[in-house]
Formats: structure tokens, sequence, C-alpha cells
């Protein structure tokens, strides 16, 4: 005998003897199996194969025992089915007592949802939207209102909360994912699973589902729905195509159901109806329809919003109406559920039980029952709407507000978030609850109570929310997908019963909203304050929106000339007026360049006399044009229109270079001083290059004759000319804006300043040596029998300007935006001839740019309107020097900076008057009008500017200055035309 097989004796008893002690407490059978691999060994088998063998019985005895405790097991477990089943039968009966226990699971330790969440963190994803955009804000809003720490990111990636989130992610409770934020919320979802309680407004199982895939949507190419034939147009899913009324194809019409129906039945069942539906569950599938469509009737541009169950029962009664709803909410659900079918990721629908999708199935109905899904998108969608930025903007945000309230309930954010502890403690109990140990042997896994109590919160408080019947046994069921049917049942007991409750409930009090608040139900507006202020274009509002905030300021570049704007109510019963009682409730403003203000009414109308109850207030700054400085190398450009409003079709529009003026030559004006303010011109500008206007220095633009000059003149010129005179203003505010620019350019201030709407007169000029006096005409605002006359106008300022030496010592200054004809110089001619007065000199103003932008409440000029004026002021000039009368053509001067209006909503202001800072003595801004030899005169050159003046020996106590450098520039000619020999002889050459 060898060595080896001595060892192997020496040691086997060893091994055998704790073998078999091991194996004794085991079973007796283990023996048996030794003994026999003994006989063995002794005559067959070496030490490694004695141990092979006593492995493998080892292993075989392990399975055994296994199986039977398997086989043990799987008999308790059939047995406490069976007990659940009948569980469930019972809660069947008694849906009260299903509802009982899970509203007191609520509070339970192994269900910490709705506190959880209300503690934890919400996180928006704005995507394409800016942080300002209302839609962001509504998030914002209702989320803190409901409980929730709202933070903000453009992206998952982007998102420092969700960059710092531990791997358990339970940092966060809400993901709301934006436009253009999708892709990065579906990397999150993937890369971290959400925990039972967290939420995303994306479904990944429906992640790609409704794509166009060449033409078709996706869903419908899966070979799974073969031989299914779904009421879809396989196109709906396509992004660029619009439901088309009218048309059908073969497997639309193999779906539709044989109705018979009337034709009167179904006559007014043409259109397109759009449908918002909520997705909460994918697995199993949970919606429900948001009782507000959109409609747009056959024929019909429009679309409009009305509830689903008003439109089926005008149009086809009580009866056919139910049907009709019962069948659109079987092809919703069919969609949905054949979707699901096809997604190629089983795990992918687990992945987020609590997500949920907002979805637009846009419906065709065609003198039938059973309509054609015609688009399928995700998201809501109101287009086709009257006005879509602000009907569909608004619609949209109201329905996302009650989804956000219906998912997202209102709790207490003073709860503490539970500690690391609880978890675990809490995770424990879910292992216990699995195995059948929660209350009342409600068998479900804790993913699915969490589901079955957040339906059951839906159902308690549906809002404007219907749940369609979810179990549509005759095409896809829920064994299809391996939805566990206790869990169906439960889901469907729910539905029902609910359902029955509400109808009971609207039957027995229909009107328990409205009776709950007696104010309410009078009308009375009881919350005085904003949802929201919309604004076309979107404005960044400083401060954000806020409802209890009263004041806010924006700013806007210098392209934007209008903005529409539209607050909205908190409360129907209040009424929103724009700047006054009687304003409108949505208009177009024109922004003049500065600043401009609009008053926001907010106003009970339920009495006879209608009380402002609040007052929000919108400041606009809207910015000059952008501008560069004169560089050494630069041309001089010119222009007579913007391109922006063609006013001469005739004539070119935009910068065009000058010829002869490259580098540091500038343009060459004539020696000849104009003989009349409507000389031909155009405006000139210093650019780096014609072709790009943001290249140009616009402080330095001027007006140009195109061959003389407008001479101007000095202070003591002016003050030497106007000496004795009195100049007469009659007009609407354009008039009034010459007016103040000469009393300010004579007197070196302006100390008194008023929006005169009817006759003034002022004595303080030039040393009380100069009188002004003003009448506004015409009087638009009266009764148009109550207006009085232009004849009875101006012989009320004659009469009250008295004494006036017919000479041209007396200056009678008429005009204004467009309200001037021939009619109106005649009527002068006669009044002046019949009050001795016929050697006065008179300056008529004429036309100018206004009117020409689409405002609410005020008439507005069409382009071709616009283009008309151009030869009506052609014909008033023409007979204003007929008649020996000055004139100034204030509309070619005015139509190629039409932008850069002022404050008015006629935007037909070239001139505002603000108050300064304090009194100064000199408030004459720059002003740049070529005279001779291109040379650019600024006519206060001579004086000190506001903040570097010298005191003069009286000081006002108020001091106005009146800013425009368009109406300085025809005031300008004014008192060249008012001066004409004086500022000849004093001109420098």
């Amino acid at each position: 005998m060898r060595r080896d097989d001595v060892g192997t004796k020496r040691t086997f008893p060893m091994v055998c003897v704790c073998v078999l002690t091991l194996a004794r407490n085991v079973c007796a059978e283990v023996g048996m199996i030794f003994r026999g691999i003994w006989a063995l060994r002794r005559r067959y088998c070496t030490g490694p194969l004695l141990l092979l063998g006593i492995a493998f019985g080892l292993f075989y005895h392990t399975v055994t025992i296994d199986r039977d405790r398997t086989e043990f097991k799987s008999i308790h477990r059939d047995q406490r089915n069976k007990s659940a089943v009948f569980d469930y039968k019972l809660l069947f009966k008694n849906p009260e007592r299903l509802i009982s226990l899970l509203e007191a699971s609520q509070t339970d330790s192994f269900v910490y949802h709705s506190k959880r969440s209300c503690v934890g963190k919400a996180i928006i994803l704005t995507g394409q939207h800016a942080p300002t955009d209302t839609e962001v804000q509504l998030y914002q809003r209702v989320l803190q209102q409901q409980g929730y720490r709202v933070d903000q990111a453009r992206y998952a990636e982007t998102s420092a909360s969700l960059r710092q989130d531990r791997r358990d992610g339970r940092d966060w409770s809400i993901l709301i994912c934006l436009k253009g934020s999708e892709k990065s919320c579906l990397r999150k979802i993937n890369f971290a699973h959400p925990q039972h309680h967290q939420m995303v407004n994306i479904i990944p199982a429906f992640a790609g589902v409704f794509l166009d895939m060449g033409g078709v949507c996706r869903f419908l190419t899966d070979s799974q729905l073969s031989g299914v034939t779904l009421p879809i147009r396989p196109s709906a899913c396509a992004s660029s195509t619009s439901p088309q009324e009218g048309t059908t194809n073969v497997a639309e019409d193999k779906w539709r159901r044989p109705i018979t129906l009337s034709h009167s039945d179904t006559q007014s069942m043409n259109a397109t109806i759009n449908v918002y539906v909520l997705v909460t569950s994918a697995t199993p599938l949970t919606a429900f329809v948001h009782r507000t469509a959109l409609v747009k009737p056959h024929l019909d541009k429009t679309s409009y919003t009305t509830e689903l169950q008003v439109f089926f029962r005008e149009r086809l009664g009580p009866v056919l109406s139910h049907k009709a709803i019962e069948h659109m909410n079987h092809v919703i659900i069919d969609i949905l559920k054949a979707a699901l079918l096809t997604t190629k990721d089983s795990s992918s629908s687990s992945r987020c039980q609590l997500c949920f999708q907002l979805m637009t199935f846009s419906l065709h109905y065609n003198y039938s029952l059973d309509p054609v899904v015609v688009k399928l998108q995700t998201d809501l969608h109101f287009d086709g709407m009257k006005d879509p930025h602000f009907d569909g903007q608004i619609a949209k945000e109201y329905m996302l507000e009650d989804v956000l309230k219906l998912l997202f309930p209102a709790c207490s954010s003073d709860a503490e978030e539970p500690s690391l502890q609880f978890r675990t403690k809490e995770e424990n109990q879910n292992q216990k609850y699995g195995d059948c140990e929660g209350p009342n042997g409600l068998c479900l896994p804790p993913d699915e109570m969490h589901l079955l109590q957040q339906f059951n919160q839906h159902l308690k408080r549906p809002g404007p929310f219907q749940l369609p019947d979810l179990i549509q046994t005759e095409s896809l069921s829920a064994q299809d997908y391996g939805w566990r049917p206790a869990l169906m049942a439960l889901l469907q007991e729910l539905s029902l019963y609910y359902t029955r409750k509400h109808q009971t409930e609207s039957l027995d009090d229909p009107k328990s909203l409205e009776a709950s608040d007696p104010l309410s139900r009078k009308g009375r507006c009881v919350d005085p304050h904003l949802r929201q202020l919309y604004t076309d274009p979107p404005m960044v509002l400083m401060p954000a929106f806020n409802a209890r905030e009263k004041e806010y300021r924006a700013e806007v570049p210098f392209d934007v000339i209008t903005i529409r704007i539209r607050p909205e109510a908190v409360s129907p019963h209040c009424h929103i007026h724009l700047d006054e009682h009687r304003g409108p409730r949505m208009a177009n403003y024109p922004v003049g360049l500065g600043n401009s203000r609009i008053n926001i009414l907010v106003m009970d109308e339920s009495e006879a006399e209608p009380i402002v109850m609040t007052i929000y207030t919108l400041y606009i700054y809207r910015e000059s044009r952008p501008s560069l400085p004169m560089f050494e190398e630069y041309v001089m450009c010119s222009f007579m229109q913007d391109c922006g409003l063609v006013v001469r079709p005739d004539q070119p529009c935009g910068l065009e270079l000058i010829p002869g003026t490259r580098s540091s030559e500038e343009a060459q004006a004539s020696p000849r001083p104009c003989l009349s303010g409507d000389e031909p011109g155009r405006w000139v500008v210093p650019c780096l290059s014609c072709s790009d206007n943001r290249t140009c220095d616009w402080r330095e633009v001027a007006w140009q004759p195109d061959s003389c000059y407008h001479p101007l003149l000095d202070q003591p010129q002016l003050q030497t000319c106007m000496m004795g005179r009195k100049v007469l203003f009659i007009g609407d505010s354009t008039n009034r804006g010459m007016m103040f620019y000469l009393m300010e350019r004579v007197n070196t201030t302006l100390e008194d300043w008023d929006k005169a709407h009817d006759t003034i007169i002022y004595h303080n000029l030039n040393q009380g040596r100069t009188i002004a006096s003003y009448s506004y005409y015409p009087q638009f605002w009266l009764p148009k029998a109550q207006r009085p006359t232009f004849q009875r106008a101006l012989q009320q300022l004659l009469e009250r300007s008295r004494p006036l030496e017919n000479s041209p010592q007396t200056v009678l200054v008429t005009g204004g935006v467009q309200w001037l004809n021939l009619n109106h110089l005649r009527t002068i001619k006669q009044v002046l001839g019949r009050e001795g007065l016929e050697k006065i000199r008179v300056v008529v103003k004429s036309l100018g740019m206004g009117f020409h932008l689409p405002v609410d409440g005020i008439r507005s000029l069409p382009l071709n309107g616009v283009q008309e004026l151009y030869n009506v002021n052609k014909n008033i000039l023409e007979s204003a020097k007929h008649l020996g009368y000055e004139v100034i053509d204030t509309l070619s001067i005015t139509m190629g900076r039409y932008r850069e209006f002022l404050q008015g909503r006629c935007a037909c202001h070239f001139h505002e008057v603000y108050k300064l800072p304090f009194p100064t003595a000199s408030s004459q801004s720059k002003l740049k009008i070529l005279s001779v030899g291109g040379e650019s005169r600024n006519p206060a050159s001579e004086q000190t500017g506001p903040q570097e003046h010298e005191e003069p020996p009286s000081q006002p106590d108020v001091s106005y200055h009146v800013k425009g450098p368009v109406n300085a520039v025809y005031s300008e000619i004014l008192l060249s035309r008012i001066c004409v020999n004086h500022a000849v002889k004093g001109t420098i050459h």
C-alpha cells in the first residue's frame, strides 16, 4: 500500500466524522447516503472522488429540502390568496370599507407618499421656455401653493438639485419637464429609477411611441397590432400635418360601427374636437379626460373652447350625447392600450409608477357618433383659436392648473421629512406588507398600493376631470399587459363607486359650488387680484409677477413698437379695464420711446356704480435706437422713409449712400436759405456702412433739405425776433408741443406746462414781452353734436388773445396730425378777413405720421390709407402757399422716423414734456439740423447744459424740458419761418 493511500485512510475518518456530525441533525437518510458512499470507497473510489460524492449528496438533499419548503410556502400562499380573494369580494360588496382602508393607510408608516411629497422638492426643467414665461410661472406658483419647494433649471444635467441628488434619488418629489427638456428627463429616469413617491410628467413607455415614422404613427407599424383595426389615421402622429376634415380611409370605414341615426340627429356632428387626456399611470392604464374641449366646426376657420357634455348635448340631445361620450372614451382608451402593447422595453412601464402624461387627441366627427383620430400629440395644444397667443395660452394654463391640483393636493410644508432611519423602517414594513401582513389582507405590493391610493384621491376630488371606462375587454384586455386582475378590479370598483356618488351629489344639489359662496353667487368681486398678466411679445416683469405685487417694470428693445396686453383676473366676477373705468379688457398699446405707463383696474361691477377694487401699474421703458459712436472712417447715409412703412412707393426706402462723402468728408449743403418750410429734404446720418443701420451714430442724425438750409437762431436773435409778438396756436397736442418748444427756446427754460385741452394764455415769455396762447382743436372726446366747430374755436382764441395787431407781429400757427383739410384753410381766410386780421402771419403745420399702428379704441389707417396721406398733405401745402401762408411739411419729416414716437396711443407724438430733477436756466437739448456748408449747429450751443448751468438771477421753483429730436427739427423750422428776416441777417455762414 502506498503512502498516499495510508494518508487517505488516516484523514478520511476525520472528514467522515465531521460530515456525519453535521448531517445527523438533518435527516436519517443522510447516514444511509454516507454508508453507501463508504462502501463504494472501499471497493472503487479514491479520496477526491469520495469528496465529490459527498458534495453531490448534500446539494441533492438541499434542493429536496428547498423544494419541500417551496411547496409548503405555496400551499400557505394559495390559502392566503384565497383569503385575499375573499377579502376583495367583501370589499367589492362594500366599497366604503375599501376607501376607508385606503385613507387609513395614508397615515400609516408604510405609506408616506403624501407627507413625503409635501415636504419634498419640485424641480422644473424649463427647456426652451424662459424662466419668466407665464407657463413656467404657473408651475412655480401652483406647486408652491401646494406646499412644495421649487427649483428651476434648463436641463437635468444643469440642475444642481439633480446633480447633487443621492443615488437613492429621494431628494426630489416632482420633476416637471417642459418642452425641449424631454430627452434630458428621460435620461435621468433611465439612469436613476424614480422611487414610489416620485412623479414625472413623462411616461417612459410613451417615449417614442407616438412619433412619426415615415408618415405613419410608430406604434401602428408594430407586428403585435397586425389584424387590429383602430380608428386612427396612420399619419396622425406626423408633426407637420394638421387635422383634415371630410376624408376617410378604408381602416376608418371598417372600424365604424353601424349606428342607425337619422340625418337630423347628426347633421351638426361635422367637426374636429381636441380632447385633452391626462394619463396618470401606464401599468395599469389609468387616464382622465378634461371636461373642456376645443371645437372647430366644419368650414369654420377658428376654434373655440366649450365643455364636452354641453357640445354633445346641444347637438345630439341627452340620450345620444351619452353614447357619443362613451364612444369617444372607447377610442381614446383603445389607442392608449394599443400604444402600450407595442412598447419594446417591458421594464419601461414600471420604471416610473407614478409618472403622468398629458395628451391631445384630435377627433374628427363626420356625421357619426364614432370619431376618427386625426392627430395625436403629447402635451396640451390649442392651435386654431381666434387668438392663439392669449386665448390658447390662457386656456392651456387653466387646464394645467387643474392638472396640478388634481395630482398634487395641497398640504402643509411644515411637516418634517422622514429621516433615513424612518425610511429604513418604512422599507422593512413594506416588505412585511408585501407578505400580506398589511391591514385587512390587501395583498398588494407597495408600488401598487401607492397607485391605488393616488387613484382614490383623484376620484375623490376629480374637479373638471372625468374618468373613462378603463376595462375594455372587447379588444385589448388587462391580461395582455400582465396587469393583476385584483388591482384592476379594485380600480374599477373605485371608479364605479365615485361615479355613482358624484352623479347623486350633482342631482341633489346641482348648484352646490355656487351656493358655497353667497357673494360669488351674487356676482361680487370677492378676490380683486390678477391671476396673470399676459403680453405679446412676452415681457420680463420686474419683479416677477405676483398677485399681491401692484407695480411692475419692463424693458423692450427699440424695434418693439406695440404691446398687446391682457390681464386675467383670479375671479370671473372681477372685471378688468385698462387705464380708465370704461377702458378695454385687452388692448394693443403703442410703446413710445422712453417711459410708458399702463394702469390695470380690477373692478366690481355687481352694483349700479362700479367700484375700483385694485389698481395694478405697468411701467414700460422702450430703448432708443441702437447706435455706434462715430469713428474716423465713416460714410454719410441718407434716408427719406423707413422700409417698415413705405409711404411713397415711388421712392426708395432705407439708408442710401450720399455720393462723395467717404472717410471724413461731410455732406455739403447749399448756401441758399430755404424760402419755405416744405423744401424737399431727407435725414442724414454717419455710418460705417449704409447697408446696416446698426452701424450708424444716431445721435448725429440731422434733417437736410436737398437744395437749401433752414437758418438757426441763437437765443439773442430769437428773443429779439419774438419781442412784442403774440403767437396763437390752434390744433391738437402735436401743435401744442411746438408751442412748448418755442416757449422753452425763448425763455431758456419752461416754467409752466399743462396738457391743456381748452384755451390757455401764457404771459411770462421773454420777460413779459411775448405772449403765447393756445386752443385745443378738435375736441374729439365730446359727442359730435357738442364739439365746437373750427370757426368757433378760432374766433374764441382770437377773442381771448386780444388786443391783436394786424401785422406779422401777430402769428397764427394751425395744424395737427391728420384732421386739417382745405375747408379749414378757407375758414381761416374768412375769419381773419372778417376780424380785420388779414395781414397777420399764418403758419400751417401740415399732416404728420400717426394712427398707423393697430391700436384698440382708436382709428387705425391701413397701408393704403397712410400712402394716401401724402397726396392729401401735398394738396394742403399747395393750397396754403397759394393763400399766402407759411407752411411746414411735417409729414416728410416724420415719415422716415415714424418708429421714434413718444408717449400717446396715436403714435403721433414726437415730443414729451418732463419735469427736470432741479430748476435750470437752460434746458435746451442738443439739436442737429444741417446749416450752411454741412455744419451741424446747436442753437443752444452758447448756453450751458442742464448739469453745468450758471444760476440765473431768479431761479424758478420748477423747470420742465421738451424732449424729442423730431419735434425739435420742425419746431426750429417754425421759428425760422416766423423770424425769417432776423434769421437770414443773423446767421453766421
